[in-house]
């Protein structure tokens, strides 16, 4: 049986998921800055409860962004040191595509448009839609103006709106049947996602674990 960590502190929500003999055990906090701290201790103990040693694992999973960027780097730096140290792959897996996950979960919903706040009055989005248990992006991840958000070109019927950036309802340029503007990315629908991409054999080396921030001005450095 797959044995399968997963971990996300991308938002002020820091969360651990864990799937191991079929079974799934999960903890959510919601603790704004004090991801550094809480992390290894949730996976200690989360582990612990289980009965699972970390050389137990096959994979790791994490929320690759887009996010807030120290959080992003707090689940990269923690995934590729436990990953390195086991010698094992790793799942990187959209934070966006989480809250999607999170809504089919929660609310049954196959169609979902994740926005999550991005400062700087923009936000993080992304369209999805249910396959076989499974939200697929449709289109591509964007940070960009509320005004200017889409949903994918040819696209009907109802679509969920799921994240904090749903938070500028009124000025998003997309209508949604119901949302969830309180709704954060949790490392139970990141495992989730997770699993069917280890099913289809799309874990990458530790090393390859990059985050994802949508802003080219936040990850690359200016020139000279």
């Amino acid at each position: 049986m797959t044995t399968l960590l997963a971990l996300d502190t991308a938002t002020e929500a820091c969360s651990v998921a864990l799937l191991n003999d079929g079974k799934v055990t999960s903890h959510y906090e919601v603790i704004p800055r004090m991801h550094a701290q809480k992390l290894l201790p949730m996976i200690k103990q989360l582990l612990a409860d289980s009965g699972v040693a970390l050389n137990a694992l096959d994979a790791i999973a994490f929320g690759r962004g887009p996010g807030a960027f120290t959080g992003v780097r707090i689940a990269i730096g923690v995934v590729q040191g436990l990953a390195f140290a086991l010698d094992r792959p790793v799942l990187p897996v959209s934070n966006l595509a989480a809250l999607a996950q999170g809504a089919l979960r929660e609310h049954g919903v196959q169609q979902v448009a994740a926005a999550i706040d991005a400062r700087m009055d923009e936000v993080y989005w992304g369209c999805y839609k249910a396959e076989a248990g499974e939200m697929r992006l449709q289109g591509l991840e964007a940070v960009l103006p509320p005004e200017r958000v889409a949903l994918p070109a040819g696209s009907s019927g109802d679509w969920f709106g799921a994240g904090t950036g749903w938070s500028y309802a009124e000025r998003l340029a997309v209508q949604a049947s119901a949302t969830n503007a309180s709704a954060l990315p949790s490392a139970l629908d990141i495992l989730s996602l997770a699993s069917f991409a280890w099913g289809r054999g799309e874990a990458i080396a530790a090393e390859q674990a990059q985050p994802v921030y949508l802003r080219d001005n936040v990850a690359t450095p200016k020139a000279r």
